[in-house]
């Protein structure tokens, strides 16, 4: 058991990439905290499972984006768990939006949603972390922190300063023992990333399922092995790193040349 005795928080378990990583980390003996705009009803069969198999899970469901709200529900959670020993971050709010006629409200809410509630996390795990001169933050981002997408530039923005936090964070809760690191995740298999990201303006997004060198997409599944190994010691160097999750995706270049069934 690679995670026994540690403590888990997931910021929003009711995804699938959520479900993924709930169930592999406590697969690993993991106690849970997991944020759920459900209340726990998306996670009824992980729930199941983790406590069949006798681990623990705090479900709760706050405004990530409220300072006040993460400390007080982080503070009762060390109460009844212990403090935190690795974060997974994982908000991904995706809405079309162009640089010529976003309008404010939805770029500040893109913001809101992927970048600030990544603040609040990170300070309030941070200071849990620096107590016990131990811990793992893991944002799961996207390639999109570096690669434009031609048609959410918000998301691109949120983004973009979550790398930049990771790296301020890794630099100063490093010296505390603490790891910081981001996943830049790629397209996966059910997920519809060609809706999500298609695009007039690029072709990024045209047949992309071939544009993955093997034309194999990765799966939540493969997320969530990358997710446990940084909540590891087996990953104790690896601080301030983003790890491309995109089977060579980005490396595409020549549309005759993609491996088509």
């Amino acid at each position: 058991m690679k995670l026994q005795n540690k403590v888990v928080f997931v910021t929003d378990a009711d995804n699938e990439v959520g479900k993924s990583v709930v169930k592999r980390l406590s697969e690993e003996g993991a106690s849970l905290i997991l944020n759920s705009g459900s209340g726990g009803g998306a996670l009824a069969g992980e729930l199941a499972d983790i406590r069949e198999a006798g681990r623990q899970a705090l479900v709760v469901n706050v405004d990530l984006s409220s300072g006040e709200e993460v400390a007080d529900m982080l503070a009762a959670a060390e109460e009844a768990l212990g403090s935190v020993d690795v974060l997974v971050h994982n908000q991904a709010l995706v809405r079309k939006a162009s640089v010529e006629t976003c309008e404010e409200a939805l770029f500040l809410e893109s913001l809101k949603i992927n970048a600030k509630t990544a603040f609040f996390c990170t300070r309030a795990v941070g200071r849990q972390m620096q107590r016990k001169q131990a811990g793992s933050i893991i944002y799961v981002s996207s390639i999109h922190a570096e690669k434009p997408t031609g048609s959410s530039f918000a998301f691109s923005v949120s983004k973009g300063a979550v790398k930049m936090l990771a790296k301020e964070a890794a630099l100063v809760l490093g010296r505390s023992g603490v790891r910081v690191n981001t996943i830049e995740l790629g397209p996966l298999d059910g997920r519809e990333d060609g809706e999500l990201f298609g695009s007039d303006f690029s072709t990024l997004y045209r047949d992309y399922e071939y544009k993955v060198p093997n034309a194999s997409l990765g799966t939540s599944d493969d997320l969530a092995e990358l997710v446990l190994f940084l909540s590891t010691d087996g990953s104790r160097y690896v601080n301030g790193s983003d790890i491309r999750l995109d089977g060579g995706f980005l490396l595409h270049y020549m549309n005759h040349k993609m491996k088509r069934p």
